[in-house]
């Protein structure tokens, strides 16, 4: 039985939310991956329409065999369609991995990827964003510090960071490195981050480093 499945043939016994209930592991891939696309999958629906910019988007993520496309629109549409919210779908994720997880910003970074695919960042979309935030216990800086890296006109490399105009270039230093060294590859596998995230996490990576040139080049030039 194929990966996409087994993911079928769990929610057509269990059901999303029944799925999350039994569940004893909250990083076995299929219990994330159905965490993960109920998620995206209402986030599509957010702005009254889904793109196919944004169904790529979440290819990215989720590396789908040719083979396997049909099953995954199965899956996509069944999440799609379910009853349930999508602030249950967070609370039911926070009830899995717990208050301050790590991986809780990695869901916001994927979905942030998602919301801006079309190139458009709606309103609906970003209350969507902040709700989901809100249940994972993440603050509005950090809400900020994605926005900042997703969308063009919101580009901040204080925000980036986790700093502000005041804060000394040895201190932005310092919380570029310790970035860096948290977005480590290894670091994340090690610490349990899904393989889906990976490319995300790269791609956070990239952009700490264009806010820590940006900034590190205004010191140099004032």
């Amino acid at each position: 039985m194929s990966f996409w499945s087994e993911i079928l043939e769990t929610l057509r016994e269990h059901g999303p939310l029944a799925l999350f209930l039994q569940t004893k592991d909250p990083r076995n891939t299929v219990t994330f991956t159905i965490a993960m696309i109920g998620l995206a999958a209402k986030l599509a629906k957010a702005d009254g329409r889904v793109t196919v910019d944004e169904v790529a988007a979440f290819r990215q993520i989720f590396h789908i065999e040719p083979e396997q496309e049909e099953n995954v629109a199965r899956v996509f549409n069944l999440l799609r369609q379910d009853v349930a919210g999508y602030r249950e779908y967070a609370r039911q994720i926070v009830r899995l991995f717990g208050e301050r997880d790590p991986v809780l910003e990695d869901i916001i970074d994927a979905l942030f990827h998602i919301s801006m695919a079309d190139g458009i960042y709606h309103p609906d979309e970003d209350l969507y964003l902040r709700e989901v935030a809100e249940i994972f216990g993440l603050t509005p800086a950090c809400v900020r510090k994605f926005k900042s890296r997703y969308v063009p006109d919101f580009w901040d490399a204080h925000s980036v960071l986790g700093v502000d105009e005041s804060t000394s270039p040895e201190e932005v230093r310092r919380v570029w490195r310790d970035l860096v060294r948290q977005n480590h590859p290894d670091r994340l596998r090690a610490n349990g981050l899904p393989e889906e995230m990976m490319e995300l996490a790269n791609r956070r990576l990239v952009d700490i480093n264009r806010a820590y040139e940006e900034l590190r080049q205004k010191t140099t030039a004032s």
